[in-house]
């Protein structure tokens, strides 16, 4: 079992009024970033395979109305909105997840296996909020939707998980114990080897061809620092949230014609 590296920090822009502060963990080599949010509302979610790991798409602090089809989890994509990826622990045990938007870590813009992707760290029972690409010790770009043109991924030559946010989660093993680390490297000049564009089985009916994909937007105040941490090989659950726009969803079968009342497409909150 090798040793995995992670990092941690505070939250600190306008949202943390909001969220309260939180501190993020990163993983490097099996690398982690982490945010522990004092805030402890429960996240509610239909038909979720592992009750105890949850993640929703916000928008506006407001969770994005869920579609269940074809084995799947859909939301629609608001074009040019910035989004959140909030991510609840309800677990006893201190997690690593590897989060990922459009096949890319949130943390350092790889494409790798869950195992060696860099981590956010959640503790027993408590939720983290990630609303941007992490891009230094300090500085986060949020996370906008938009089209394949406009991606990050495009940006990197990476677009064949467009419309695709993973978590996955690993247990940990022991206790972290916090050492100090250089920054992760997120580079958005990175050369990377193109990729075809790929949509998952059952999806091809999509006739809509400007598909949802996720931009590198503006920067936000996000410190990190970087601690220790073994973790379980296995991983404990998969979460995934596939997002497409209206038209796509329409195309699929997922969603209904709507009125233009209901574009925004949130779920109502009591």
């Amino acid at each position: 079992m090798g040793r995995i590296r992670l990092l941690a920090g505070f939250l600190a822009f306008p949202v943390a009024v909001l969220l309260g502060t939180g501190v993020f963990l990163l993983l490097r080599d099996v690398p982690a970033a982490a945010m522990q949010d004092s805030k402890t509302d429960r996240i509610t979610h239909g038909r979720r395979p592992y009750p105890r790991f949850e993640m929703q798409v916000l928008v506006d602090g407001r969770p994005l109305t869920e579609y269940y089809a074809r084995g799947r989890t859909y939301v629609e994509a608001l074009k040019g909105a910035e989004y959140e990826l909030r991510v609840r622990n309800s677990s006893p045990e201190r997690v690593a997840v590897a989060l990922s938007v459009d096949g890319l870590n949130t943390i350092d813009a790889k494409h790798t296996s869950a195992w060696n992707a860099s981590k956010w760290v959640i503790e027993p029972y408590e939720t983290i909020t990630i609303n941007g690409w992490q891009m230094s010790s300090e500085r986060a770009r949020r996370f906008y939707f938009t089209n394949e043109r406009d991606s990050y991924g495009a940006k990197l030559g990476q677009t064949a998980n467009l419309g695709v946010i993973s978590a996955v989660f690993f247990r940990e093993r022991r206790h972290v114990r916090p050492v100090t680390q250089a920054t992760p490297t997120h580079r958005e000049d990175r050369q990377s080897s193109s990729a075809p564009k790929s949509k998952a089985a059952g999806e091809a009916a999509i006739v809509d061809e400007d598909y949802a994909a996720t931009g590198i937007g503006r920067s936000v105040r996000h410190d990190v620092r970087w601690v220790d941490m073994e973790l379980d090989s296995r991983a404990a659950a998969e979460v995934t949230i596939r997002y497409e726009f209206y038209a796509g969803l329409r195309s699929l079968g997922i969603v209904p014609k709507r009125s233009r009342e209901d574009a925004r497409g949130f779920s109502p909150e009591p």
